[in-house]
C-alpha cells in the first residue's frame, strides 16, 4: 500500500504533466497562426508589386503614344498635311487622316469635331490614331486648342516668317489598354498640353 505523501506526489505530477501538454498546444495554436500572418502578408506585397509593375506598363504606354502624337503633329505642320509615311502599310500608330489633319492644321469647322479616345465615352469614341506598344493598345486623340504669337519674337513678314512667329497649343489624350487573354487587365490615361512652332520646328509640354 502506497503512503500518503507518494498519492500526493503522483497527483500534483499529473497535474504538471496537464499545464505542460496546455502550453505546448497553445505555442503551436499561436505560431500556427503567425505562419498564416506571414503567408498572406507575403502574398498581399507580391500582388502590390506586381499590380504596380502593371500600372507604370501602362503609364510607359501611354507616354509613348504622347511621343507619338508630337511626332505627328510636326509632321503634318512641317509637310501642310499628313505625311504618306505615317499612313503606309504597317505604320504604327494607325491613322485616321479624317479630322486629324483638319485638326492639326485648323482648317474650317476643325472644333465641330466631338472625337475623343475614351473606350467608355460611347459614340464620341473615335480615337484619331491606334498605336501599338507590346500588349497594349493605346487610342490617341489630338485637339487643337488656340494659336497664339510666340512672346519675344520679332516682326516677320510672309507665311513662312507669320508661321515660325506663331506657336499652336494641342491637346494630346493617351489611353492605354491591355487587353491579354480576351479580357481587360490595366487602363492608364495621360494627357498633356504641347505648344508646337506652326512651322512644326519644335513642339514643348505646357502642361
Amino acid at each position: 500500500m502506497l503512503k500518503p505523501g507518494r498519492t500526493e506526489q503522483s497527483r500534483v505530477l499529473s497535474q504538471e504533466d496537464g499545464i505542460a501538454m496546455l502550453t505546448i498546444l497553445m505555442l503551436t495554436i499561436i505560431l500556427t497562426v503567425i505562419g498564416i500572418a506571414a503567408i498572406t502578408t507575403t502574398s498581399l506585397d507580391i500582388k502590390m508589386a506586381g499590380g504596380e509593375r502593371i500600372r507604370e506598363s501602362t503609364v510607359n504606354a501611354a507616354e509613348a503614344c504622347m511621343s507619338s502624337g508630337v511626332q505627328v503633329i510636326q509632321q503634318t505642320l512641317a509637310n501642310g498635311a499628313v505625311p504618306g509615311t505615317l499612313t503606309g502599310a504597317g505604320a504604327n500608330p494607325v491613322i485616321t487622316v479624317s479630322p486629324l489633319e483638319s485638326e492639326i492644321m485648323g482648317y474650317p469647322g476643325y472644333l465641330g469635331y466631338a472625337d475623343s479616345a475614351d473606350p467608355t465615352s460611347g459614340a464620341a469614341f473615335a480615337p484619331n490614331a491606334v498605336l501599338t506598344v507590346s500588349n497594349y493598345t493605346v487610342d490617341m486623340d489630338i485637339d487643337r486648342l488656340y494659336a497664339q504669337p510666340i512672346s519675344g519674337q520679332p516682326a516677320g513678314f510672309g507665311v513662312s516668317a507669320q508661321g515660325a512667329g506663331v506657336q499652336i497649343l494641342y491637346r494630346i489624350d493617351c489611353y492605354a489598354v491591355s487587353s491579354v487573354g480576351g479580357a481587360t487587365q490595366a487602363a492608364g490615361r495621360v494627357t498633356a498640353v504641347y505648344a508646337c512652332v506652326a512651322t512644326g520646328q519644335s513642339c514643348q509640354r505646357k502642361i
